[in-house]
């Protein structure tokens, strides 16, 4: 389906042919000709199938259809997304569709500029989008309300739950109009029970739309299996980095501490990298995957925290140096690449630590992941081990507390002349 054979308004068509959009994707041709009508939606949907253009194209054409004028302050839309890195996703996609209109959209997250974003809310937006924790602390402050917002979208809704912000999202809808009077669209990974309970206590009878999960990332992923010992996992993704040097590669793992251990090995082996984890400032977050989307960085290390929450186009690789442990996990891990209708690699480590989780996954994924026989040739041997830390003692000073020296301090006598 083409985008210009849907009832879009031209200034959105615009948009859509600035972002470089022709075709519809799935998810997009399944979910628009609804959304467009007005009726609220509730989809299965992953990341990187075009669901975000999805949701706001409908939104922006609904938006322009009825021509409605801010309420104070109270957005005409609210969007809800459960990471900052989506967020951000979220409103640079926003900026490139919605340039042609005269919305003024807003992000709101934690660890950015929190005068900067109140004020901009202050002064009456279109579009709010932004996290659960965020938008609640302005609401509650009376910088903005939703009593005439009408249109509302929740994005990852399974993700909600898992990182325990439903109470959140409850709070947020119960302060909007009734849903009769808004309309309200809820992308999942899956349409799970609970999920599906939100959607029918707060939505009007929303249409069901169900994407199966291979067919949203396996179909343009080329995927392969490696099974190898711990003691050759380093050697192993030394050699395939060598071999794949052409690319913007991400290496998934299961533990922070693992990460680390990586960061160190590439770099003692020239290779440039950085990692991303869930202790590190928003600031520098940003600053890395900006580093990492420019070319600057060719290989990103995430903990496996961070992996729901990155959304970067032009990822050639995925490598599972840990296969997760969630097989939901491993669905989301490889939707990194090919992204947009692109083609992508996903290549996965089974060692001892983390095979158990192998079969589950291959049942979730209804499919067998292609082994790849281990080529000895492949693995490095001769790479450099990253400098172990040490911790220098700091030498005594004449101002410093000096090691104690028997004989050196008469032997102080309790005062027994004092009483309690």
């Amino acid at each position: 389906m083409l985008f210009e054979d849907l009832k879009i308004p031209e200034p959105i068509q615009q948009g859509i042919k600035a972002a470089g959009f022709v075709y519809c994707t799935p998810v997009q041709a399944a979910t628009l000709p609804d959304a467009l009508s007005g009726k609220d939606i509730a989809a299965q949907s992953q990341t990187g199938t075009g669901k975000t253009a999805a949701f706001l194209i409908a939104v922006f054409s609904r938006m322009l259809a009825q021509q409605t004028i801010k309420q104070g302050h109270s957005p005409r839309a609210l969007v809800i997304a459960p990471t900052r890195e989506l967020v951000a996703q979220i409103h640079s996609e926003a900026s490139i569709i919605g340039q042609f209109t005269n919305f003024k959209i807003v992000p709101v997250f934690g660890g950015m500029d929190y005068n900067k974003q109140r004020n901009a809310l202050q002064q009456g937006v279109d579009m709010i989008i932004g996290t659960p924790g965020r938008l609640i602390d302005y609401l509650k402050q009376g910088v903005y309300n939703l009593k005439k917002t009408d249109f509302l979208v929740i994005d990852e809704a399974d993700r909600m739950f898992d990182l325990g912000f439903i109470k959140d999202i409850r709070f947020l809808l119960r302060r909007m109009p009734p849903y009769l009077k808004r309309q309200s669209m809820l992308f999942s990974a899956t349409l799970s029970y609970r999920v599906m309970e939100l959607c029918y206590e707060h939505m009007n009878l929303p249409e069901k739309i169900s994407v199966t999960p291979e067919q949203i990332t396996v179909n343009k992923i080329e995927q392969a299996l490696y099974h190898v010992g711990n003691s050759e996992k380093q050697g192993l993704l030394l050699g395939i980095l060598r071999r794949e040097q052409e690319g913007r590669i991400l290496i998934f793992v299961n533990m922070k501490v693992t990460a680390d251990k990586l960061e160190r090995l590439l770099k003692a082996n020239n290779i440039k990298v950085a990692v991303i984890t869930g202790d590190i400032s928003q600031k520098e977050r940003l600053n890395i995957l900006d580093r990492f989307k420019n070319g600057e960085l060719p290989v990103l290390v995430a903990s496996d925290v961070a992996s729901r929450g990155l959304h970067i186009d032009g990822v050639t690789h995925v490598i599972n140096y840990d296969l997760p442990q969630d097989s939901e996990d491993y669905v989301h891990r490889i939707g990194r690449t090919a992204r947009a209708g692109a083609e992508g690699k996903a290549i996965s480590f089974a060692c001892e630590d983390y095979v158990y989780s192998l079969d589950d996954i291959e049942k979730y994924i209804k499919e067998k992941i292609p082994v790849v026989p281990m080529d000895d040739s492949l693995i490095v041997t001769d790479y450099k081990q990253p400098a172990s830390k040490s911790y220098r003692k700091k030498p005594f000073s004449a101002s410093s507390k000096q090691p104690h020296k028997q004989g050196t301090e008469k032997r102080r006598r309790p005062d027994r002349t004092k009483r309690k």
